[in-house]
């Protein structure tokens, strides 16, 4: 079996700047629709920027589609998903458009097409050392997680199944996981999470065991 190491990953890095390339250059008249859906719905910017940890936690920054409006309270607050998420940035997210910007961080070699998914900054001190693990490999556009369950899954059975997959990675798991990928769009499954719009925050491990409740003004999950 091939590793994410040595040959196995040149080989990995290579399918996947080619099939980011094609990609971008299929997908440009979506993308142009999409941008322009967005800016006549919701304005500027089109596009959502957050930096993101990476392969060993190096950060660089990660491109969507935007889906949500920039609504505050009369504090200066972001207001809750469920009072931001637009009509077409639902769409989107159960489409996965809003994922398509990031061929161009896998083109750039910042993601892979497949991996355990970028998350925020602020989890990586919440790590177990296990847990940690998921930032062996590149992340990406799409993993083992997101087809076994996406956001449905608890914070904890994600990891697991980041985890197993950093352990069993080869091209033919990288095969099964994108023709997954695309029934599980079709099928629309995991968008969010039971209760939430999106996915509520990992706040870490002793505090995980049920989700915690978010004051009104706190976002359960960025873009």
């Amino acid at each position: 079996m091939l590793r994410q190491t040595g040959a196995g990953l040149f080989l990995k890095r290579c399918i996947d700047r080619l099939a980011a390339a094609v990609g971008l250059l299929c997908f440009a008249p979506v993308m142009a629709a999409t941008a322009l859906a967005i800016r006549a719905t919701m304005g500027s910017p089109v596009l959502f920027r957050q930096v993101r940890p990476g392969r060993g936690g190096k950060t660089f920054q990660l491109m969507k589609f935007r889906t949500m409006l920039d609504a505050k309270d009369a504090d200066g607050n972001p207001l809750p998903d469920e009072h931001r998420l637009t009509r077409v940035g639902q769409f989107l997210r159960a489409a996965s458009l809003d994922e398509l910007p990031q061929l161009w961080n896998v083109l750039r070699g910042d993601m892979s097409l497949v991996g355990p998914r970028p998350l925020l900054v602020e989890y990586l001190p919440r790590y177990s050392a296990e847990q940690a693990r998921r930032h062996d490999v590149l992340p990406g556009i799409t993993g083992w997680a997101q087809v076994n369950g996406r956001n449905a899954l608890g914070w904890e059975e994600r990891f697991q199944l980041d985890v197993w997959y950093v352990d069993n990675w080869s091209l033919a798991l990288d095969a099964k996981i994108l023709a997954l990928t695309i029934l599980r769009v079709v099928q629309r499954q995991g968008i969010s999470h039971a209760g939430d719009v999106t996915m509520f925050k990992f706040l870490g491990n002793e505090t995980q065991a049920q989700p915690a409740p978010l004051p009104p003004h706190v976002p359960a999950r960025p873009e």
